[in-house]
């Protein structure tokens, strides 16, 4: 997400950090740079122009023209102002109300509510632990509702069984019935597909919502659609008042112009960001932590956040302990290693919120494929535990004979052996120097283009 925004804003700051001291002709050159980046992010030019007319007014302030380091003091004052344009802070789903609390999803047909309703009732099960019934009031689309039930099926969640031949508004009514009888504590109610304009749909869903009392109204939008996410989620808020704003497919999006334009045109917050395919792919938004990624500068807190969740914290104790005691990193280590880092999206999903990642050239980042980590393990897999425990062990004919029990080529196999080593000396320095001592070494090999060691 956002990479081309990315590495324009990093090349002009760039620019601008080589001057020893910031004039009224850089700041405006800088600014013309930034708008140009903006508007080819497919930000609304309405926003585009106040973001900047802000900027520069604060660029030419005191704080700036008399700072010891006026590029970084410009950039603070960019990151400001973006977290200013995004909404300033996280704002929460209110799950206050009287149970079942319940919440509304629209959208456009083929935003993603659908799958979006079952990252929600994961999320909310698996961080507010909370008991979520899920229905399906789409009796349009054909296959609507088999779908909500396969995914609720796959995230664990509730889901109430409603039927084409029924009422949008009865299925509600029943739902909310039953999920009272059930003490469910959230129910997630997915609607269909409809236009603004379509004044018979809108007016449905305004018969929902009635019916249904929620306290969260959410518009799941397609980022990758720009500024006109913007536009369509404000003319439906004009129609039926919003609550806040799911973006969908962000994972997809390299410009980011919904992001930056939703807040100021609608008025309402953007709640969560869709970052990939699998339920589990959903993450609040942070204005700040998003601003701290697409100024280059990671988002080392929401990467502390899903190690913390994600990270099987018995198999990471067992390994620290085994280094501390001057034992070996095996590779029945390295395939544990890339097996978290599978569960955690992989390192292509975590690279953007690496601090410093802005620094690597993209021709390395581009060399970075998760399917490689598949490769890897069915590798580690094909050998026997003795090779696992005794690498040194793995000579020409066991290399052929684990790529072939792999499917895989001989080289795949030198590849492989090839980087559990370079991960191993990587180890070897977290156990002397700890974490950071291993993340600078990481991003140093990244800098001479050597490519990913796990």
């Amino acid at each position: 997400m956002f990479d081309n925004l990315t590495d324009r804003l990093n090349a002009t700051f760039k620019r601008i950090r080589g001057q020893g001291r910031l004039t009224e002709d850089n700041i405006k050159d800088t600014m013309r740079e930034v708008r140009m980046a903006l508007i080819e992010a497919d930000v609304a030019l309405s926003v585009v122009r106040e973001f900047t007319d802000r900027v520069k007014e604060r660029a030419l302030g005191q704080e700036v023209m008399q700072s010891l380091s006026p590029g970084q003091a410009m950039l603070k004052i960019v990151n400001d102002e973006l977290v200013q344009t995004m909404g300033e802070a996280n704002e929460a789903l209110n799950l206050a109300a009287e149970p079942p609390v319940v919440i509304l999803m629209a959208g456009l047909q083929g935003s993603g509510k659908t799958t979006t309703t079952a990252k929600l009732a994961r999320w909310l099960m698996e961080r507010e632990n909370k008991s979520v019934m899920v229905v399906s009031a789409d009796v349009y689309r054909p296959a609507a509702i088999d779908q909500l039930q396969t995914v609720a099926a796959e995230v664990g969640a509730d889901f109430f069984p409603s039927d084409v031949n029924q009422k949008p508004v009865q299925i509600v009514k029943n739902a909310l019935a039953h999920a009272k009888k059930q003490f469910s504590e959230v129910l997630i109610i997915d609607t269909a597909g409809r236009l603004h304009v379509d004044e018979q749909m809108m007016d449905e869903i305004r018969q929902i919502h009635a019916i249904a009392k929620p306290a969260e109204t959410l518009f799941v939008v397609d980022s990758m659609t720009g500024q006109d996410a913007a536009n369509t989620a404000k003319a439906f808020n004009d129609a039926l008042a919003l609550t806040g704003i799911i973006l969908s497919k962000t994972d997809g999006d390299a410009r980011g112009g919904a992001a930056l334009s939703i807040r100021q045109i609608t008025g309402k917050p953007i709640k969560f960001l869709g970052v990939g395919e699998k339920t589990d792919a959903l993450e609040a938004f942070h204005p700040d932590r998003v601003a701290s990624r697409l100024l280059g500068m990671g988002d080392a807190l929401s990467l502390v956040e899903e190690i913390e969740r994600k990270v099987d914290k018995e198999t990471a104790a067992k390994l620290a302990k085994k280094l501390q005691k001057g034992k070996g990193f095996d590779l029945s280590d390295y395939r544990d290693q890339l097996s978290q880092m599978m569960n955690m999206g992989g390192m292509s999903a975590m690279m953007d919120k690496i601090p410093g990642m802005s620094n690597v050239p993209q021709n390395v980042k581009n060399q970075v494929n998760d399917k490689d980590f598949s490769r890897q393990i069915a590798l580690i897999n094909s050998m026997t535990s003795k090779e696992r425990l005794f690498p040194t062990l793995i000579n020409g004919s066991r290399r052929k004979r684990i790529a072939m029990g792999a499917g895989l080529q001989v080289q795949d196999v030198n590849k492989l052996m090839k980087q559990y080593k370079q991960s191993q000396k990587m180890m070897k320095k977290m156990s002397k120097g700890g974490m950071a001592k291993m993340m600078r070494g990481l991003k140093g090999q990244l800098g001479q283009g050597q490519g990913f060691p796990f």
